[in-house]
């Protein structure tokens, strides 16, 4: 529609004495900024050939801001650098300037200093007089406005603004194909960063570690000073993970009521702000930026679910304000973002309740032991004592008394090895191979059992990690275990071994196998399995044959 506006026009204007030199170039112009997709060349080029058409010294272009009630960016022509630093702030679209955003038509006025809304110009601002203004309309809405000032030899005449209305609709045609194509390319972008981020994370289920990889990404997505990401935690935002130049407040928490981030998260919706001291009614150096100018809020939403908001602070740029295009990337890249967050929550509180689960086992296992064995062998020595006690012949009294205190030895040596299997001394104070040699022994003894033992670390005096060597020393444990009540088996291999930074452990038996579903209600293997995968290692439990072959990889840390 544009288009034809254009050239339907053109020999309307050419009548008017807009000439053919000038509809020739405004057509190739027309040309030139069509078939480009980058704003800021289109707008270069708008204002060159503004210049170039009426002969003004000066060329401007505002951008209004999404109110369109006054301009956030201003694109200048003319003006030297050093005059432009020295002039106290770009202008928002007030006095003269306002009488286009609030009529959008063209106007012409010889001595700008004649207006009744003129008020001055800004300290080291070039002197201007004659003035043309013409909005920009794009879809019959105002998106910014051109402004000349100065023509050389006279003033703009109506040639002039037949010639720069014409150049106005072209700029329109351009900035919208332009905004487009940003709006495409930014989701684009954030696609693809999102893409970044899961081959970043493959296999990772660490939060910490992809909050850390959200916000680097992030930042670089949106060419930001900062970026933090802030997690819903109850009532309130809590901050996770930060990139760029945060000063390091420790986990700063904001309300979620009465907060902009907390409007954020509950409505769903992204804030661009240009003042963050304003807008985010919360002190910057709570979040760490205290010398934030600008922010770029978005939610973290997973089906429906607010997890919590990403934050940019300041581009690095001339103009440290987000676009729509940064909004459009970041808002795809939160998507993505919210899907990795949802997911290692979600395998957290999955290992926590397996965690709680195992724990719980394990208690009712001891409680059954303590049962069933301990209380029920001091009941019988009460008995044994009580029973003594009626006696008159002080032989058989003796005899009995013998007898409880053969028990009363055998209780304490069942109480000796329930303590060592809930916290061997041994793994305290000599290691974990003098642990596991005892373990060994005492199985043996226990249960008449063959066991063959294969025990080698680099270095037999050094000391694991603490966790490592609990971890080890359970696995071999809870294995042991179950060949004892479920294989059937006469002969046992335990081999652990340190090969290449990595500890392998494997228990082999010749028995008739067990079915992990019936030990212990199958909580045995889940606690070996939840405790090796803290560990950061992988348990396989398979078929020998003969019997049942449990083998764990653990990487090896030194204490």
């Amino acid at each position: 529609m544009w288009v034809c506006r254009a050239l339907a026009c053109s020999g309307e204007m050419s009548q008017r004495g807009l000439g053919e030199d000038r509809l020739e170039r405004l057509i190739a112009v027309g040309r030139s900024v069509l078939s480009e997709l980058d704003l800021d060349v289109v707008l270069d080029r708008v204002l060159d050939t503004a210049r170039e058409l009426t002969g003004a010294r000066f060329a401007a272009l505002g951008i209004l801001d999404e109110q369109r009630r006054e301009l956030a960016q201003f694109v200048a022509r003319g003006v030297d650098e050093r005059t432009r630093r020295a002039i106290p702030e770009l202008p928002h679209g007030r006095g003269v300037l306002g009488v286009l955003i609030e009529d959008p038509r063209p106007l012409r006025i010889a001595d700008v200093g004649d207006h009744p809304l003129f008020y001055g110009f800004p300290r080291d601002h070039p002197l201007m007089r004659g003035f043309l203004g013409v909005p920009i309309l794009i879809r019959g809405k105002a998106w910014g406005n051109l402004y000349l000032t100065e023509k050389a030899g006279g003033t703009f005449d109506q040639a002039d603004e037949d010639a720069v209305v014409v150049l106005a609709d072209w700029a329109a045609i351009a900035v919208e194909n332009a905004r487009l194509y940003r709006k495409v390319d930014a989701s684009r972008r954030g696609f693809e960063a999102t893409a970044d981020v899961v081959r970043a994370i493959a296999g990772e289920t660490d939060l910490d570690r992809i909050l850390e990889v959200i916000v680097d990404r992030g930042r670089t997505l949106v060419q930001s000073r900062t970026m933090i990401v802030l997690l819903r935690e109850g009532d309130e935002l809590v901050s996770a993970a930060a990139a760029g130049e945060a000063n390091g407040a420790d986990h700063p928490r904001l309300p979620i009521s009465g907060s902009a981030a907390g409007d954020v998260l509950r409505r769903g919706r992204v804030l661009r702000s240009a003042d963050v001291e304003r807008d985010l009614r919360v002190e910057r150096a709570a979040l760490g930026v205290p010398e934030a100018k600008t922010a770029l809020l978005v939610p973290l939403t997973f089906r429906g679910t607010a997890l919590g908001v990403l934050i940019a602070f300041d581009r690095i740029a001339t103009d440290v304000r987000f676009s729509g295009e940064d909004e459009e990337a970041l808002r795809a890249f939160a998507a993505g973002a919210a899907i990795a967050v949802a997911t290692a929550k979600t395998v957290a509180t999955d290992r926590l309740r397996r965690s709680i689960e195992a724990a719980e086992a394990e208690r009712r296992r001891w409680a059954r032991e303590l049962h069933d064995e301990t209380l029920q062998g001091l009941g019988a020595l009460q008995v044994m004592l009580f029973a003594a006690a009626q006696l008159d012949d002080r032989e058989a009294m003796s005899d009995a008394v013998h007898d409880a205190t053969e028990q009363a030895s055998r209780e304490i040596d069942n109480l000796r090895a329930i303590i060592a299997e809930l916290r061997p001394a041994a793994l305290d104070e000599l290691g974990l191979l003098a642990a596991l040699s005892a373990l060994v022994r005492r199985t043996e003894t226990i249960a008449g059992l063959e066991v063959a033992t294969d025990f080698a670390l680099e270095d037999d005096v050094r000391r694991l990690a603490p966790d490592l060597e609990t971890t080890t020393y359970r696995v071999v444990q809870e294995a042991l275990t179950n060949v004892v009540k479920h294989a059937r088996a006469r002969r046992v291999e335990v081999a652990v071994r340190e090969v290449a930074g990595t500890l392998e452990i494997r228990v082999a038996d010749d028995g008739t196998g067990f079915d992990p579903d019936a030990a212990d209600g199958g909580y045995g293997l889940m606690g070996m399995r939840e405790r090796v995968e803290l560990a950061g290692g992988e348990l396989r439990v398979e078929p020998g044959p003969p019997g049942t072959v449990v083998s764990a990889r653990l990487p090896v840390a030194a204490a």
